[in-house]
C-alpha cells in the first residue's frame, strides 16, 4: 500500500511529502487552485516515490502557473525523479533544480 501524500505551505513554497503517484494524488489535484495560488516553488525533496502520474501532475502544475504568468520551480529533485524526467524527455518542459547532497 502506498504511503500517504501530504503537503505543507511554507510562504511561496509547497512542500510535498510521502508518495506522489496515481493512488495518492487525487486530494492534491482537487485542491490545486487554492494550494498553488501564491506559490513559485514546489519542493519535492521529501517525496519517497514519484510515478509517471505524479510527474504528469507536476508538469500540469507548471503549465497552470505559467498561464498565470508565474514561473513555478521544482526543487529537491531526486536522482530517480530526474531519471524519469529524462526518460520522458521533459527536461525542456520541466526544468528542475536537483537536490544538493
Amino acid at each position: 500500500m502506498a504511503d500517504k501524500l501530504s503537503w505543507q505551505s511554507q510562504q511561496e513554497t509547497l512542500v510535498l511529502q510521502g508518495e506522489l503517484d496515481r493512488e495518492t494524488l487525487l486530494p492534491l489535484w482537487q485542491q490545486r487552485d487554492a494550494l498553488l495560488a501564491d506559490k513559485t516553488h514546489i519542493d519535492v525533496s521529501q517525496l519517497q516515490r514519484v510515478d509517471s502520474s505524479g510527474l504528469a501532475l507536476l508538469v500540469h502544475f507548471r503549465e497552470l502557473r505559467s498561464k498565470q504568468g508565474v514561473l513555478l520551480t521544482i526543487t529537491g529533485v531526486s536522482d530517480r525523479l530526474s531519471t524519469l524526467i529524462e526518460l520522458y524527455n521533459l527536461q525542456q518542459i520541466i526544468p528542475v533544480e536537483t537536490a544538493k547532497e
